[in-house]
């Protein structure tokens, strides 16, 4: 940091290499959009490279540090987008994520795609309070102490949230289970009474 605020370039690129990938996850799982992640990662960068003189060792790490700045400039996107609409999904990657099974069962692969793909659309469709603390304490696997830096509030708060947004997610993960559970020809009729 010290090298970066003196001009060094190097010390730059270095600093970007290291944290651009947490950067861009925070932003893409808080936000649900590639391109809203891109963006919010570029700016963190530029942000950080104007204004590092802010950047205080002593109060919290670097990695702390850049959580604040993307999650301020999430809020303010998000912000922006409750104002003019729905959240943009594109959390299906469309096979750009590589597989993390060796074996390919295309059954078995379509389940957990949609699986991934909707327990990332209930992540970021859980109020904002408690998907900040999935994506940090669980995602992200930030301490208790370190999301409770980041977000400015103390750590019990961090504790109840993150016991409310796993029950969240739990109780959508069972309504999922059991709606595949049911037939489709019952599903069809369910629909026609409605």
């Amino acid at each position: 940091m010290a090298r970066m605020s003196q001009g060094d370039r190097n010390a730059f690129a270095e600093l970007f290499r290291r944290h651009q990938a947490t950067v861009f996850r925070f932003a893409r799982q808080m936000s649900g959009s590639r391109d809203v992640a891109e963006d919010i990662t570029q700016d963190v960068f530029v942000t950080l490279m104007q204004q590092g003189d802010r950047f205080d060792p002593r109060r919290a790490s670097l990695t702390t540090y850049l959580y604040g700045i993307s999650r301020n400039l999430v809020l303010r996107r998000l912000g922006r987008r409750s104002r003019r609409g729905a959240v943009d999904l594109d959390d299906v990657d469309h096979g750009r994520t590589p597989a993390l099974i060796v074996e390919s069962d295309p059954p078995t692969d379509i389940d957990r795609t949609n699986d991934l793909a909707r327990l990332r659309r209930t992540i970021v469709a859980l109020p904002l309070h408690h998907r900040e603390v999935v994506v940090l304490c669980e995602l992200h696997e930030l301490s208790y102490e370190q999301a409770a830096d980041v977000l400015g509030c103390p750590v019990g708060t961090i504790r109840s949230r993150l016991n409310r947004a796993r029950r969240a997610l739990l109780e959508h993960c069972h309504a999922g289970v059991r709606h595949r559970e049911v037939p489709d020809e019952q599903r069809a009729g369910r629909r026609c009474l409605a």
